[in-house]
C-alpha cells in the first residue's frame, strides 16, 4: 500500500468510519503513535483504546485531510479534525456542541502498513471552544 492510500484509508477507514478491524489491517503490529491528547503508546489495543476515548467524547467524530504531501515510505497531512462534544473530554463535562480544531500528522511506513504517527493538534483552540461552550 502507498503512502497515500495507507493514510487515506486510516482516516476514512478508522476513524470516520469507525471500522476498528482495520487496525490489524493499516497499521504495523510495532506502531508506535503520538497524539495531541495523550501520552506516546504502542501497539494495536493501546491505539484501539484511544480511538474509542476521542469517539466516545465526541459523537460523529471526523477527520478530513486537507493536504497530503508524501515522499518515499512518509507521508505528512494537514488535518482538520471536529466532532460533537458528547462524553466528558480534556476536562470539560459534555456540552453537546460541535468542536473542531487543526492539526498536522506524520506517517512512516514500514512494508506497506503505517509504523509511527505523530500527531500536533491545536490543543489550546480546542480548549478555547470547549471552555467557551461550557460558558454557555
Amino acid at each position: 500500500m502507498t503512502p497515500r492510500e495507507a493514510v487515506a484509508a486510516f482516516y476514512e477507514r478508522i476513524w470516520n468510519s469507525l471500522d476498528k478491524a482495520a487496525i490489524a489491517e493499516l497499521i504495523h503490529p510495532d506502531f508506535t503513535f503520538r497524539g495531541s491528547l495523550g501520552p506516546t503508546m504502542k501497539g494495536h489495543a493501546a491505539f484501539a483504546d484511544y480511538v474509542d476515548m476521542v469517539t466516545g467524547a465526541l459523537a460523529d467524530y471526523r477527520c478530513t485531510i486537507q493536504d497530503l504531501v508524501c515522499e518515499a515510505n512518509r507521508a505528512f497531512a494537514r488535518m482538520q479534525f471536529e466532532g460533537i462534544h458528547r462524553g466528558p473530554f480534556m476536562g470539560f463535562a459534555p456540552t453537546g456542541r460541535r468542536v473542531d480544531w487543526a492539526g498536522a500528522a506524520l506517517f512512516t511506513l514500514e512494508g506497506g502498513k503505517i509504523a509511527d504517527l505523530w500527531v500536533l493538534g491545536d490543543v489550546a483552540g480546542l480548549h478555547e471552544q470547549l471552555k467557551r461552550n461550557a460558558e454557555h
